[in-house]
């Protein structure tokens, strides 16, 4: 017979054999993903806890899933549990564009009920296991001609109180957030809005926006002398109204912005400059390298990469291998919930930033 403290640690290590990674640390790996069923299969889903269905629209009051294409793809993401049982699927309402109704369709309770049965009733059909709501943003303007209202913050909170009533205590409930102070102090009521949800997923991205007449960091890691906004900076604001870490994903862009016509200076950071577009991650790494004028810097304040082309006047800002890995270590030093991203598709399918996750978090 064992003694007791070995017969402990022998039967606690055997239970941890049985487990996997997913349920040995709180640190999830979220990924959002828009393509198709087929495509799936070229990437790491091993290496996923969640992956989120992008995106499902309003149609009236209820989630609406636009073709059966869109519907297959659901089904084949959910099959996928089958060989990964703890993988839990979610459909997202919404993006950037993508929400132009919601304001009034959640400004009343009877829309707010109709669209939390609507959820229900999906769930059911495809057995995901909960939705994200993208609403690109409540109470402030954000995409061009789309409505918005102070009501919105309060109406945001309703519905993720209607959306737990209706889908029960287990089901996974997150939203997205951006980053930023404007829309952190203005959209969400945290304090109410987190009660009811599983996690927020923060954007720790696209802190320099589209509109931004000066280069920056669009997903950096800290603040920087320039530039206050950052995924610390965020976070700090959470901490100061007592948002518990575990309910915090932060995120990772697999996506570069670029500027143009940004001169000569510091390498193109926190210069003039026009956004032109956004990039592949994987197209970056083919066509924006060094062997086409591209160099590459690092900015140790704000713990973020950047790239320029001085002939070109092309300034690139985005999250790499070193700055992934430091959010990840940020996760866990900080006992958040994990990282999610934004999208799957955008990177190498092997090699690229979800496996640095993946060892970061898991290894």
């Amino acid at each position: 017979m064992l003694p007791v403290k070995i017969g402990v640690i022998f039967l606690t290590g055997l239970l941890l054999s049985f487990l996997t990674p997913a349920s040995c640390t709180a640190q999830n790996i979220i990924a959002y993903y828009s393509g198709n069923a087929q495509g799936i299969d070229r990437y790491p889903v091993d290496k996923l806890t969640h992956i989120i269905y992008s995106f499902c629209h309003l149609k009236g009051n209820r989630l609406h899933v636009h073709s059966a294409a869109d519907s297959a793809t659901i089904k084949k993401l959910v099959s996928l549990k089958q060989q990964y049982p703890a993988l839990k699927v979610l459909l997202s309402l919404g993006g950037w564009g993508g929400c132009k109704t919601c304001s009034p369709v959640f400004g009343s309770a009877a829309g707010r009920e109709a669209f939390a049965q609507s959820v229900v009733e999906l769930t059911d059909y495809f057995h995901t296991d909960g939705i994200d709501i993208d609403w690109e943003f409540p109470a402030v303007a954000s995409y061009p001609g789309h409505p918005f209202s102070p009501d919105d913050r309060d109406n945001f909170t309703a519905l993720l109180q209607t959306l737990r009533q209706k889908l029960g205590p287990s089901a996974d409930i997150s939203f997205i957030a951006a980053a930023f102070s404007p829309y952190l102090q203005q959209s969400i009521d945290w304090k109410k809005a987190m009660h009811p949800a599983t996690r927020v997923n923060l954007m720790t991205y696209d802190i320099i926006g589209s509109r931004s007449p000066v280069t920056g960091h669009h997903a950096s890691l800290y603040s920087s002398t320039r530039q206050q906004e950052s995924t610390d900076h965020a976070l700090r604001y959470l901490d100061s109204l007592g948002i518990p870490h575990s309910k915090i994903a932060i995120g990772v862009a697999f996506y570069a912005r670029e500027f143009d016509g940004v001169p000569d200076i510091n390498h193109g950071l926190y210069q003039p400059g026009r956004f032109k577009r956004f990039l592949p991650l994987k197209q970056v790494r083919r066509q924006y390298n060094a062997a086409a004028g591209y160099q590459e810097y690092w900015d140790e304040e704000a713990r973020a990469p950047y790239r320029y082309n001085a002939s070109k006047k092309i300034y690139l800002t985005y999250d790499n291998e070193r700055s992934t890995a430091l959010k990840a270590a940020y996760v866990r030093e900080k006992k958040l919930d994990g990282l999610m991203f934004w999208e799957l598709r955008l990177d190498n399918a092997t090699g690229g930033l979800t496996d640095v996750i993946y060892n970061a978090l898991r290894k």
